[in-house]
């Protein structure tokens, strides 16, 4: 490359080329599936709403609640590895769009539980309809965007979550008010108009997504040759420091496997907040709409926290203690949730548990493809999400479980927080030699 040609006597010509590049990628590709993601998470959590009103209409207990929003987590983890598997051989246009049209649909089935068993039947097809979204996207990433820019890409579509919570929390507690309009109750109009977006985008997603830099029309020829030449030379670099893996070796890994299980914590702190946070809040006599607003405050914060520690972690180069404070973070809040009095001051717990859970997520997906490529890439970074996101199983039904047996949240917050508490322990073990080469380079 032309390292040392300089334009208009400032940044040489391939730093230059680089900033004009990731800049058309990222306005291209960042805010479109930062939609897909919200509406995804919209979708996935919108029960801790329903809840407020559909518990006591088709009889749920808190323990049966709290078992069928995380069952959602057993169809996730059966088809997580063979979906993300599928998306690397077709391409993640199709597979991506496959996946919204189907937990659309299911979503919108939501409407019309009955009971318990259909409550479950639906929330594990929802998990498995939803299967490979997430990791498809973070591998789909992997294909356009450098190593060093990774972290602070993965913060950006990772927002989509907090701005879930934060805008989809006063949507859903207004939806609720829609009772009795046609005869329908207002938890069964949430889950109709919140699913009817995925089906809409599936149909956009065949038309906007390409699969691979090659065939980006989009990208003038130096930008699209400088990408393919800089991903190319990334990945030879990645076969030759660690191996060419195979999907099984991947699979197999101590790292993904310690990887997944520091995730599981974080998984079950993001879910304990998604599904138990509205009836937290309620607990203290808000009504619904009241009840939404105020669950958006904390995610307000962890959008700002979330992209400023990500943008660290890439400028630093360094993945290990950005995880391990975030995590620590996300525990202090669960604990000090565990202990409030009153509702001042579980907002400000939810602040603590919203921003450490939020900030741990990017270095974190940034770290298995430091040795991971390809196939290998594909199933190692479905393991680490399907088998992590037990913790999203884990974390709500220990919480609904413990409610029903001791009347409070106290003891499934306290357990959460330990869960965290692992994660950072797990991280620290892994810790090896900083990597110098991911340092971006001054602007």
């Amino acid at each position: 490359m032309m390292k040392n040609n300089k334009i208009d006597g400032t940044l040489p010509m391939n730093e230059a080329l680089e900033k004009r590049t990731v800049r058309r990628l990222t306005l291209r590709i960042v805010p479109f599936i930062m939609l897909l993601y919200f509406i995804a998470y919209l979708d996935r959590v919108n029960i801790g709403f329903a809840a407020l009103t559909m518990n006591s209409d088709v009889g749920l207990s808190q323990a049966a609640f709290g078992f069928g929003a995380g069952v959602f987590f057993i169809g996730y983890f059966l088809f997580e590895v063979p979906s993300n598997l599928i998306l690397h051989r077709v391409g993640a246009r199709v597979w991506i769009a496959r996946i919204m049209l189907s937990w659309g649909v299911i979503s919108a089935a939501m409407a019309f539980v009955q009971g318990p068993i259909s409550f479950y039947v639906l929330r594990f097809l929802l998990g498995v309809a939803e299967a490979g979204f997430f990791p498809g996207i973070i591998l789909y990433l992997s294909y356009w965007f450098p190593a060093r820019h990774r972290a602070g890409i993965t913060a950006m579509f990772m927002a989509a979550v907090p701005i879930s919570i934060a805008l989809g929390s006063p949507l859903s507690g207004a939806l609720l008010g829609l009772d009795g309009l046609m005869g329908m109750k207002g938890w069964q109009w949430m889950f109709l108009i919140e699913a009817a977006p995925a089906i809409v985008l599936s149909g956009v997603v065949l038309v906007y997504l390409t699969d691979r830099p090659e065939k980006a029309k989009w990208l003038e020829d130096d930008e699209r040759a400088w990408l393919v030449d800089t991903m190319n030379s990334e990945q030879s670099a990645t076969e030759q420091a660690h191996g060419s893996a195979s999907v099984l070796k991947a699979l197999t890994d101590l790292r993904v496997l310690a990887l997944a299980l520091v995730y599981f914590g974080t998984s079950a702190g993001l879910y304990t907040l998604g599904i138990w946070a509205p009836q937290i809040i309620a607990q203290f006599g808000v009504s619904p709409l009241a009840t939404g607003f105020i669950n958006a405050i904390p995610p307000i914060f962890a959008v700002a926290a979330m992209i400023f520690w990500a943008r660290r972690s890439d400028r630093t180069g360094e993945r290990h203690w950005h995880v391990i404070v975030a995590c620590l973070v996300a525990a202090a809040g669960l604990l000090l949730a565990a202990n409030a009095t009153g509702l001042v001051m579980v907002v400000a717990a939810l602040v603590l548990v919203n921003v450490g859970v939020s900030s741990a997520k990017p270095p974190l997906w940034s770290m298995p493809t430091q040795f991971l490529s390809g196939a290998a890439s594909a199933a190692g970074i479905a393991a680490i999400n399907s088998i992590g996101n037990l913790g999203g199983f884990a974390g709500p039904t220990i919480i609904g479980w413990i409610k029903s047996t001791t009347g409070g949240y106290e003891g499934g917050l306290i357990a959460v927080g330990v869960s965290l508490l692992v994660s950072a322990a797990l991280v620290l073990l892994l810790r090896g030699p900083r990597p110098q080469a991911a340092a971006l380079p001054d602007h």
